[in-house]
């Protein structure tokens, strides 16, 4: 446990931590019916940084080939740095001694980014994709699904599982309509959006779930 703390272990052991931090406070959100990923999303498209053209988009592009959200994209590379500077310095560990801080950061930042790409694109295939990654919002309306985090009412938002036509699975934000009170577990019908967030009222018994 020392070796962690060493000088030449110390940028690996903090992105670890943070990592650690990250899941720690998205689960937390998650309880009360919030999420970090969806929060940072937003805010980063409403602050107009995801452009269409330059470098910086290029380069987030390849980086990011699975198209997974930019939380799990952070979470990912952090996980990448912190796994590749372990077993860069355990390395040289063993074979004379740790390499100096410095270096042993640039060659571990130089193997996360492939190692990123790479994971992102398989994290993509086994985690439901957020509504802004695949389809527009308006094509998730009218969609019927299950609600996994509730119950679903007027204050703060839980969550809905959708199916959409291609088969993709969205997890959305979602709030009751107005007189409506939905628990845990039960058929909805998505009514409307904007914004990364839904209303959803009780599924008509014809429509059931899809998911």
């Amino acid at each position: 446990m020392s070796a962690l703390t060493a000088p030449g272990f110390y940028p690996f052991t903090i992105a670890a931590l943070i990592l650690v931090g990250i899941v720690a406070i998205e689960i937390l959100a998650m309880v009360v019916g919030m999420s970090i990923s969806s929060l940072v999303n937003d805010g980063l498209s409403h602050h107009g940084v995801h452009s269409e053209h330059g470098p910086l988009d290029a380069w987030m592009s390849w980086l990011n080939r699975g198209g997974v959200p930019l939380l799990v994209l952070i979470m990912i590379w952090l996980a990448s740095f912190a796994i590749a500077g372990f077993a860069i310095q355990g390395l040289a560990q063993a074979l004379l001694a740790p390499l100096p801080t410095l270096i042993a950061s640039l060659l571990a930042v130089m193997a996360a980014l492939p190692m990123t790409r790479a994971l992102s694109r398989w994290t993509a295939r086994i985690i439901p994709g957020d509504e802004s990654n695949a389809i527009s919002q308006s094509d998730l309306i009218g969609l019927t699904g299950t609600v996994t985090l509730g119950p679903l009412d007027q204050g703060k938002p839980g969550r809905v599982r959708v199916r959409d036509l291609h088969g993709n699975i969205h997890v959305l934000r979602a709030k009751a309509a107005a007189g409506h009170l939905i628990p845990q577990g039960a058929s909805v019908l998505v009514v409307d959006g904007s914004n990364g967030l839904f209303e959803a009222i009780p599924a008509p018994e014809e429509l059931g779930a899809q998911t």
